[in-house]
């Protein structure tokens, strides 16, 4: 039997180098804002007064990018076409004192943060990456990406009832990762390791932001190789597919003003100076308008006319689980990226919604799928009814279908984000 016909994977590959290099929200804007300068693309300052020139320009504040393109041209009202998404993903992260262990054993002390499946956490080689600030105010990125840490599960002879009643771990006793061995756990032996691994002095480092991450690579899977297993496809998958739809679209000049929103802490409720519920993106938009010699009534006509993709992974079908979906909505890998619907406004998708994104695949050539959560079951939701209600603007869920969503490692279609990415740049062209 030949193989079935595959789609350029240059997109997919270079996705997979995005996703090994972006192991923190922190990681995951730094690799954009680079892609995007070779695209043309100039940060610009928040304490800094803004001027109205064209070309590509971008905002960064911790784990959130925006950037955004204005045409030759543009007028003050001229609306916004947007793809949103997120850079942080359910993780084990490290808290304020870190140094712990017992019994001969070194531990690092970590919090849940956002909704993992613990047990794929489990029996991983864990490396440990994030920012850390100096005593000078000033940051620097660490990523250890190397077996550096692990959380080790119970020998099955200790815990027989596992086999008949399911694995149970307790967030604070089960899921501390050990690195090492010794009975004098000594206080700052975590950050003078940083600091050497960076070439820091010692009590450089006066405050952190770091988390753990699977340091196994993404990697092709099964016979054909028409799947990609690899780590945090939810979402810098949509993150990455928004830096090149917006890359691709900016030497194109759209009727409207492209833009992408990276939002971090999406996975804990939004709410932060960095998140979709804080007023990062209307400030950028807002100060763009302005910029331009534009009045109130001009910011408001531009978000009138705004319309914003918000691009999250979603779930496929599962062939061992297909009854907890519903039975008339089972998208497929490698179908095309899915239209997310719940009337309920979990997804802040509507009828004319549902008709700017077809005429977005339609104008790419790209199929979509349309999913909806089964009635018996509570439905997840996004960044989009934030988007929707704190800006006023028209607002669209999306995104790919994948499995084992918020597992260290999960799973979707090698096509899926290479037609995603298309999606998203006929959409930002208008």
């Amino acid at each position: 039997m030949s193989a079935p016909h595959r789609l350029d994977r240059g997109h997919t590959d270079d996705l997979m180098s995005f996703l090994a290099a972006s192991p923190t929200p922190y990681h995951a804007v730094a690799n954009a804002a680079e892609r995007l300068e070779k695209a043309g693309f100039r940060q610009v300052s928040e304490t800094d007064a803004w001027e109205g020139s064209s070309g590509g320009k971008y905002v960064l504040r911790g784990g959130a990018i925006i950037a955004w393109y204005v045409p030759e041209g543009a007028a003050p009202h001229t609306p916004y076409r947007i793809v949103g998404a997120h850079t942080d993903s359910p993780n084990l992260r490290v808290k304020p004192l870190p140094d712990s262990g017992a019994h001969g054993w070194r531990q690092v002390a970590v919090e849940i943060y956002g909704g993992p499946l613990m047990n794929s956490w489990l029996d991983r080689d864990l490396g440990l990456a994030g920012r850390l600030t100096l005593r000078d105010g000033s940051t620097r990125l660490v990523n250890v990406d190397r077996p550096l840490l692990r959380v080790p599960q119970l020998a099955i002879h200790l815990d027989r009832a596992v086999s008949s009643d399911g694995l149970k771990l307790d967030k604070q006793r089960h899921l501390q990762p050990i690195w090492g061995l010794g009975d004098d756990v000594r206080d700052g032996d975590l950050i003078a390791f940083l600091e050497d691994e960076l070439g820091l002095g010692a009590g450089e480092v006066t405050g952190w932001d770091l988390m753990t991450h699977s340091v196994e690579a993404p990697a092709y899977l099964g016979r054909d190789k028409e799947l990609l297993a690899g780590p945090r496809m939810d979402n810098l998958l949509s993150v990455h597919a928004g830096v090149a739809a917006l890359a691709a679209v900016s030497s194109t000049e759209p009727p409207y003003i492209p833009v992408l929103a990276a939002f971090d802490h999406e996975e804990n409720g939004s709410q932060s100076d960095t998140g979709a519920d804080g007023p990062l993106l209307g400030g950028v938009l807002e100060r763009s308008v302005f910029a331009r010699g534009g009045s109130y009534e001009d910011r408001a006509r531009a978000f009138a006319g705004t319309v914003c993709l918000s691009s999250d992974t979603g779930h496929a079908v599962h062939p061992n689980y297909a009854e907890r979906h519903d039975p008339t909505h089972h998208p497929r890998v490698n179908g095309g990226p899915i239209l997310k619907v719940n009337v309920n406004n979990r997804y802040a998708t509507d009828g004319s919604g549902r008709a700017v994104w077809a005429a977005a695949c339609e104008k790419a050539g790209v199929p979509f799928q349309s999913f909806v959560s089964n009635n018996s079951m509570p439905c997840g939701t996004t960044i989009g009814p934030i988007t929707a209600a704190r800006h006023g603007i028209k607002t669209v869920d999306i995104g790919v279908a994948i499995l084992s969503m918020h597992s260290v490692r999960e799973l979707c279609g090698a096509d899926d984000p290479y037609l995603l990415a298309n999606a998203l740049a006929a959409f930002l062209e208008g």
